[in-house]
């Protein structure tokens, strides 16, 4: 019998589907098979043993599906509830209750290990359909799941385990050495490790956060907002210039703590005091105590100059000044530090810290902390237009919008950057950001970089409302021709950062990528993918690993 009473992951999970009987505790948060997550399968049984215990749809959710969402995992009890252990026992009395309920096994009859059958599924219509999705997902990019997907359904087809186990050991002997595989244990690398102890991290004692002042209501405002009331439990006090957008925040950061005791995790009265410390007003009359202030009014430099300008008459000596800005410079607005968040900021873990020449230590390390409080990881990045994230995004929407200009149809456009199996086609990405903002982000990053980005009357149109495609040319492109006209165009922007040191190696611009953008752990963010498959090499005659102020010395 296997007593599952932590984090059980991949072969543990394995090891305990080989034992007669499970038990799990309440208090486990992390049940799951990650490997298809990783470019891998399970080789140590899970895709043969998970579908005669648990069912064929839910072995595909568990082993394909899961992974393939940002590697989901299960709670003990969930794991219960699918059939995954025999008994869910309380953490106080876990190691008795199981070794009580072990002794208990040996006067019970044989017991099976496949756990019964699940006559009533239709084994190639849940394989059919799963593969269906993984089209829609990783369009063919990722060969792990897929593969999986083949092992589940030949454990359905009455391989015996011996033949499953062989199967699984040549699906791994395959996958490992491959390029998915490589990448995406440099991801995991990336961060698991590296961006838990990030180069760059300021030695100084950040400064205590006791109270946080958020200048703006619109919907990145109340998210973050949401999320600093909900991490820190410390005082918020927010300003807008309109009433109604207060109200509008108010009313967003109040839903979603009432979501929370619907969920479980707070009670009523937890709730309501975490929206009785939240005060707004049109006035810098709350901010007076805060020891972090945080911008985030629209994206224009003028009105930010004015805002750090009042908050610098407002707050105390100390108080750390940050904006939340996606492109415009951090020190021409009069901020301390740049601390750029990612929509949806529950969601996306990336922050992108910005220090200009001006940020002191303290500051950078108190900014570094804040992020880390709220569960974020902190990216380190030097004060220039776009920093790293939307640099890279906007540089490949210029690809699609001169395609469309072009006489390419949406569809084909996104068909063409989806082929390297991104979490979102271009036009869905472009209606979350907003056209307003990414044209705003474009115009930026034009006048400081005119023969890169050029302007879009395009996505002009858009960002004023109108659904209309100005074409320039009937020349159309094919899909290969975009998405290589993508990858070059990334990849050139990639070497400028470098170059310019706004990050200092190609492993900051993958794990900003991973962490702020959702790129898939097969590409290992961009920049392994670019060297892997030469194309590094081809333009600038070395891989991207090798440029920037901490690229390995020749």
């Amino acid at each position: 019998m296997a007593a599952v009473n932590g984090a059980c992951l991949g072969g543990g999970v394995e090891l305990a589907l080989h034992c007669d009987a499970r038990t799990i505790s309440t208090a486990v948060r992390h049940f799951a098979c990650p490997e298809c997550f990783l470019g891998i399968v399970p080789a140590w049984g899970g895709t043969q043993l998970i579908p005669p215990l648990v069912g064929v749809e839910t072995a595909v959710k568990f082993v394909v599906a899961n992974p393939m969402r940002q590697n989901r995992v299960l709670t003990g009890p969930q794991a219960f509830e699918l059939g995954f252990a025999d008994r869910l026992l309380e953490p106080a009395e876990f190691v008795d209750e199981s070794l009580a309920f072990a002794f208990a096994l040996e006067l019970e009859p044989s017991r099976s290990r496949d756990g019964g059958s699940h006559p009533h599924e239709n084994v190639t219509e849940v394989i059919r359909k799963a593969r269906a999705r993984l089209d829609g997902q990783v369009h063919g990019a990722a060969p792990a799941p897929y593969k999986a997907l083949e092992l589940i359904e030949g454990a359905c087809s009455g391989w015996t385990l011996e033949e499953g186990l062989r199967a699984e050991e040549e699906a791994v002997g395959e996958l490992l050495p491959g390029r998915e595989a490589q990448a995406s244990l440099y991801a995991f690398d990336l961060v698991e490790r590296r961006a838990k102890s990030p180069p760059g991290k300021p030695r100084e004692d950040p400064r205590p956060i006791r109270k946080v002042g958020i200048v703006g209501a619109g919907l990145m405002a109340a998210q973050i907002a949401t999320l600093v009331v909900r991490r820190l439990e410390v005082p918020v006090a927010m300003r807008d210039v309109s009433e109604e957008a207060l109200d509008s925040a108010r009313e967003s950061i109040e839903s979603e703590l009432a979501e929370q005791v619907a969920k479980g995790r707070y009670d009523e009265g937890k709730a309501r005091f975490l929206g009785s410390i939240i005060s707004t007003g049109t006035t810098y009359e709350n901010f007076a105590d805060c020891d972090l202030v945080l911008e985030a009014v629209f994206e224009e430099l003028e009105t930010k100059q004015r805002v750090f300008a009042e908050l610098r008459e407002h707050t105390r000596d100390g108080c750390v000044l940050a904006s939340n800005t996606s492109s415009l410079s951090i020190a021409e607005m009069g901020a301390d530090v740049g601390v750029h968040f990612f929509n949806p900021v529950a969601v996306l873990p990336l922050v992108e810290l910005v220090r200009t020449a001006d940020t002191d230590d303290a500051a950078l390390a108190t900014a570094w902390a804040f992020a880390e409080k709220l569960r974020k990881r902190p990216v380190l990045v030097r004060d220039a237009p776009g920093f790293v994230v939307n640099r890279v995004l906007t540089r490949q929407m210029g690809v699609v919008l001169d395609a469309l200009e072009h006489g390419n149809s949406v569809e084909e456009a996104d068909d063409a950057i989806l082929m390297l199996g991104l979490p979102m086609a271009p036009s869905v990405l472009l209606q979350m950001v907003g056209p307003r903002v990414a044209n705003h982000v474009l115009e930026t990053l034009h006048d400081a970089y005119p023969d890169r980005f050029q302007l879009s009357q395009t996505l002009a149109n858009y960002a004023e409302g109108k659904d209309e495609i100005v074409v320039q040319a009937d020349e159309p492109k094919t899909q290969d021709e975009i998405l290589e006209s993508a990858l070059e165009a990334v990849a050139d922007e990639i070497r400028h950062l470098l170059e310019e040191g706004v990050v200092a190696e190609a492993a900051d611009v993958d794990t900003a990528l991973l962490l702020g953008a959702g790129w898939p752990f097969w590409l290992g963010g961009i920049t392994k993918f670019l060297d892997q498959t030469g194309r590094s090499e081809r333009m600038f005659g070395r891989p991207l690993a090798e440029i920037g102020e901490a690229a390995p010395a020749k």
